[in-house]
């Protein structure tokens, strides 16, 4: 869930008087224009930032699309601009994490494709995961958004996460409500192969080498082969994952709109 931070610094003057000095007037009033000066400082540095932040925030949102346009047909069923929006802060998001600028041109464009290639195999996934039968009840839907609700501490901050993620209540239980199914799918259908010792050595390897160029301390391969192992078959899943994809949408009809 995306969290909109706005770091606030906070200058403060250590002011150390000796005995002598310490009924100095002159000294005093030193020392409390430092204080204002540094004070204003802070609040206009603060200011700046909120305010690149905001100019930040607008030009993203301009990427996005009318809620109710419809921005993709994946085999008859549509894709409504309220599901690529939500998609698309997460992408945009994604981007910034990476050093990356969104609202360049190229990176614009980048998050369009990201997006709708995203929504596309989603959607495909979705109809598979319909067609086996697997499903969501109400049950796991209310256990999932328990958990998620877990994260905060209280009602009022959950509720302000989702504002800030652009989301309500009912969108969040229809995601949850399509992501219980796909999860089933993914799980069931796409099956991999364990990873091995040699693929675990080989990227242990890998791990070490790279801790030993940074002058970091790597932890014993023993410690690590549950975390390596895990990562591995998460890997193999994804890449399997993006060939399934690709294999549904050769016989399927995909419409793109935007």
């Amino acid at each position: 869930m995306k969290k909109l931070l706005y770091p606030i610094i906070i200058g403060l003057l250590a002011v150390v008087l000796t005995a002598c000095g310490s009924n100095d007037e002159a000294d005093k009033k030193n020392d409390e224009k430092e204080t204002k000066t540094t004070e204003k400082e802070t609040a206009k540095a603060t200011e700046e930032q909120q305010k690149q932040m905001e100019e930040m925030q607008k030009k993203l949102d301009k990427q996005k699309v009318d809620e109710k346009k419809t921005v993709a047909i994946v085999n008859d069923e549509k894709i409504s601009g309220a599901e690529y929006n939500t998609v698309l802060s997460t992408t945009q998001m994604q981007m910034q994490q990476f050093g990356q600028d969104p609202t360049s041109k190229e990176g614009a464009k980048q998050i369009k494709e990201q997006t709708l290639t995203s929504l596309v195999g989603q959607k495909l996934l979705l109809q598979a995961a319909d067609k086996k039968g697997y499903t969501a009840s109400k049950a796991e839907i209310e256990k999932q958004l328990a958990e998620i609700k877990k994260q905060y501490e209280s009602e009022e901050k959950f509720k302000a996460a989702l504002k800030q993620a652009g989301l309500n209540s009912e969108m969040l239980n229809a995601q949850i409500a399509e992501n219980i199914p796909y999860t089933k799918y993914v799980e069931k259908e796409i099956k991999v192969e364990e990873a091995t010792d040699e693929e675990i050595q080989k990227y242990y390897d890998q791990v070490a080498e790279q801790a030993k160029t940074s002058g970091q301390k790597v932890q014993k391969l023993e410690e690590m082969k549950p975390q390596i192992k895990e990562q591995l078959e998460q890997q193999k899943k994804q890449e399997k994952l993006v060939k399934h994809v690709e294999e549904l949408q050769k016989n399927a009809k995909v419409d793109i709109k935007i």
